[in-house]
């Protein structure tokens, strides 16, 4: 879908709650960057629709950004008519604070939730976990090998049928959130594309950061470090730089 002399038209939506949008924007804008035929719009929400109606590509990272219903129409026409949608940790996540410690994860997303494949339920606290390759011969894995971060482990309720390209176990709670406290064994997917209609979506749960005042919201005026999370990891690099390069492609 290149425009004239192969132009290529992104939208990247970063923004949401606790989490530092202003360093993973950078990171993702330094990565478009190396592209010069990709030009981009940034936008901290999804009053985007005149440039996404004009977008080949659409790349999100947010937390607690749900869309209207008028938004989530055109996002669906989006990836059915040919658009790639490379959609990073918690774009799937509708988080409702309870209390300072409790939150709920409403099924607000609606009809947008099985075109993104997955809806957030939980996660345990952040700690090291391995991610498992489900495709190793797929191109997005070649070269690598499995590998071990540090970051929020999302489980999510899931809207097959997906490919799910890397994944990882986890089998226990999600304190502090409503759901998300499995009992079974099955794989938790990471990475995975979700077909819809002539268009994907690439979902990669991986990227979690947060600065020292991105919970003030939440009463915690400084939290005194900064996580980085997946970004200090060669491998979860090398992988976004490979969905990226997929999302710019044309389909």
């Amino acid at each position: 879908m290149a425009g004239p002399a192969g132009r290529v038209d992104a939208v990247l939506v970063c923004g949401g709650r606790w989490h530092d949008f202003d360093y993973a924007r950078l990171q993702l804008l330094t990565e478009l960057a190396a592209h010069e035929h990709v030009r981009t719009r940034t936008y901290e929400n999804y009053a985007c629709l005149d440039a996404l109606a004009a977008a080949d590509l659409l790349i999100t990272y947010t937390c607690a950004v749900v869309p209207t219903p008028e938004q989530r129409s055109a996002l669906i026409d989006f990836v059915a008519r040919g658009g790639r949608w490379l959609a990073l940790h918690a774009t799937n996540a509708a988080i409702e604070p309870l209390a300072a410690d409790r939150f709920a994860t409403p099924r607000a997303f609606g009809d947008l939730a099985p075109v993104l494949g997955s809806q957030f339920l939980g996660h345990p606290p952040i700690a090291p976990y391995r991610v498992e390759f489900t495709e190793p011969d797929h191109p997005f894995l070649h070269g690598l090998t499995p590998f071990e971060v540090t970051d929020e482990l999302y489980l999510s309720e899931l809207h097959p049928p997906l490919q799910v390209l890397a994944h990882t176990h986890y089998t226990g709670p999600s304190p502090g959130f409503e759901e998300g406290h499995l009992t079974d064994s099955a794989p938790r997917p990471v990475l995975y594309l979700k077909n819809h209609g002539q268009g994907t979506v690439c979902y990669f749960t991986l990227g979690h950061c947060r600065g020292r005042y991105d919970l003030q919201d939440l009463g915690v005026d400084d939290l005194g470090v900064t996580d980085r999370g997946s970004w200090t990891v060669p491998a979860f690099r090398t992988l976004l730089t490979r969905c990226l390069d997929w999302a710019i492609t044309p389909s």
